[in-house]
């Protein structure tokens, strides 16, 4: 299989995992960091804040990504990682902490839009699938390193060490993407000017996307929800220390289990049969988590999250690719993006508002998440329309005739 994909896209998958290691090894420490300062009642806001500005961006990256190149948003992205990385020990005050959590945004705005685009312009659509899963296994090992490093380098360390191992991180993912040449043709290349930043509405979204923009949001509040929450629900049922992180790990770990099995599976059996898949193992886990009153039925439930995380993530990625117009590929990205920020952010901020430091109050949490992923579902099985006669749903149809169309004669 390694030798279907070039140094560049292997390459891109190391600065991905070096992306991803580098601001989710902050996770498990910032609602303790956060209660420290005083602002204990604010934990929902240190995601929610994050996905904020990260969403806010997203128009401008696509944008950029499809003028002015893959690369430069990417590295705009990675170098916000490494100067927020920084600046942590520095925000001393809640107020502070909170205006870099949402500076920080930023970096995701930016590296995955670029990074998404980037790889669909080397690799053939026959593979997209594959590639994604590949991709998001890279960028999963980042997340399952991440949260359990920056717990060790804290406690054997300090937290101070944590921000700047962080940073040293998103400073690796710069280098590697320095190796990498641009995709996008140089026909389609300008130079950065202010100008490029003014946005017409048409610029905002792209509308070949919606169907996986909207699966993207419901499926993704649960995941802002739980990032909110997991770290007070692994401390009340008694892991601490190493521990902590241990939610996190099994569900990367089984999320990366099968994301490889699923990207293939969407090239051959069309993204959304999948993705009703996909969400009926999301559903489980979360009603799995609804009910969690000990360490192994807790983790789990984090074993059938990441397992429906893992079917999910490249499929929504591959299918968004598959629609996306050629000459706007960056902006298709940013818009599934978008929903997937706003998913993700609002999810945190109910998720605080409802825990509100309250244990009996966690049930609620997961209840709701589930009624999201639930809702999901019954979309992808009423709304979205599958072509009969065959494997493949109308939608990888549509990419398929797009790929030998003329952008005019494809709707």
């Amino acid at each position: 299989m390694s030798s279907s994909y070039s140094r560049g896209f292997w390459l891109m998958c190391l600065s991905s995992f070096l992306f991803f290691l580098s601001f989710n090894l902050l996770l498990p420490e910032l609602p303790d960091h956060l209660t420290q300062l005083g602002g204990g009642e604010y934990k929902g806001f240190i995601i929610a804040l994050f996905t904020l500005t990260a969403a806010i961006s997203r128009p401008f990256s696509g944008k950029l990504a499809d003028t002015v190149g893959r690369i430069p948003v990417m590295v705009f992205g990675s170098l916000v990682c490494f100067v927020c990385g920084f600046a942590y020990p520095w925000a001393l005050t809640v107020s502070s902490f909170l205006l870099l959590r949402l500076l920080h945004g930023f970096s995701t705005g930016f590296k995955p839009t670029g990074t998404a685009a980037f790889i669909a312009d080397i690799v053939p659509v026959e593979k997209r699938g594959e590639a994604m899963g590949l991709l998001g296994v890279t960028g999963s090992l980042g997340m399952a390193a991440g949260p359990a490093f920056g717990s060790w380098v804290a406690e054997h360390f300090s937290l101070n060490t944590m921000f700047y191992c962080s940073s040293a991180a998103a400073l690796l993912s710069v280098l590697v993407q320095g190796t990498l040449t641009e995709t996008l043709p140089p026909a389609q290349r300008r130079s950065f000017s202010l100008s490029l930043l003014k946005l017409k509405w048409n610029e905002v979204l792209e509308p070949r996307v919606l169907h996986p923009a909207l699966v993207t949001l419901l499926c993704l509040f649960p995941y802002g929800a739980v990032l909110t929450v997991i770290p007070d629900q692994s401390r009340l049922l008694g892991l601490a220390g190493p521990t902590k992180g241990l939610f996190y790990i099994c569900y990367t770990v089984a999320s990366l289990g099968v994301r490889l099995v699923a990207g293939k599976a969407s090239d051959t059996h069309g993204r959304v049969p999948v993705l009703r898949w996909s969400s009926g193992i999301l559903a489980l886990g979360l009603a799995v988590l609804v009910w969690s009153p000990s360490v192994p039925v807790f983790l789990a439930g984090a074993i059938v999250f990441g397992i429906g995380t893992g079917l999910n993530s490249p499929t929504l990625y591959a299918w968004t690719i598959d629609l996306s117009h050629p000459e706007r590929r960056g902006r298709g990205v940013a818009t599934m993006y978008i929903a997937l920020e706003l998913g993700i952010g609002v999810g945190a901020l109910l998720a605080g508002w409802i825990f509100d430091n309250q244990p009996a109050r966690l049930p609620w949490v997961h209840a709701l998440s589930l009624a999201s992923v639930l809702l999901a579902l019954i979309y992808l099985l009423l709304g979205v329309r599958i072509q009969p006669g065959g494997p493949s749903d109308s939608t990888n149809l549509a990419a398929k005739a797009m790929a030998v169309a003329a952008p005019e004669e494809v709707v």
